[in-house]
């Protein structure tokens, strides 16, 4: 194993929180892959540079935080980087329901103030209130409880 590309490696990791798979790419980017890419991830995973959990930890509560995503969109792209349904669900448990609900609310009195400056009809300012909450991945049921107390 090649301690100069663990070292690339590990500072690359250390730069901020990456998947198996964003690595496994970045190796194949420095000519590195096969049985030898596999020892430099485990290499890694054992000094404590690459974790999944710890990933999806960082990147759901992010998410939720600063893009104000739901559950459905957060967790749909954890599945498409490849994460295990362990890392996905310790991911999902960053999020706390009470915050959940309340991030909702704000995001959807925001983009009420926003559309009733252009939009008189009722009937059309709440779905189109819906639409944009189910497109930031928020669940139809909980959006539409939370349309009906606006």
């Amino acid at each position: 194993m090649d301690r100069l590309i663990l070292q690339k490696a590990a500072s690359y990791c250390a730069y901020q929180e990456r998947t198996q798979d964003e690595v496994r790419q970045r190796l194949k980017k420095w000519n590195v892959w096969g049985e030898e890419a596999d020892e430099l991830i485990a290499e890694l995973i054992s000094m404590n540079y690459l974790s999944e959990e710890r990933f999806a930890k960082t990147y759901a509560g992010g998410k939720f935080r600063i893009k104000n995503w739901g559950r459905m969109k957060i967790k749909q792209e954890l599945q498409r980087r490849g994460l295990s349904t362990y890392s996905i669900e310790k991911g999902m448990n960053e999020i706390e329901d009470k915050a959940y609900i309340e991030g909702l609310r704000i995001l959807l009195e925001k983009k009420r103030i926003l559309l009733s400056k252009t939009e008189t009809d009722q009937f059309k300012l709440k779905n189109k209130l819906a639409r944009f909450a189910l497109g930031k991945g928020y669940e139809s049921e909980l959006v539409w409880k939370e349309l009906e107390n606006l």
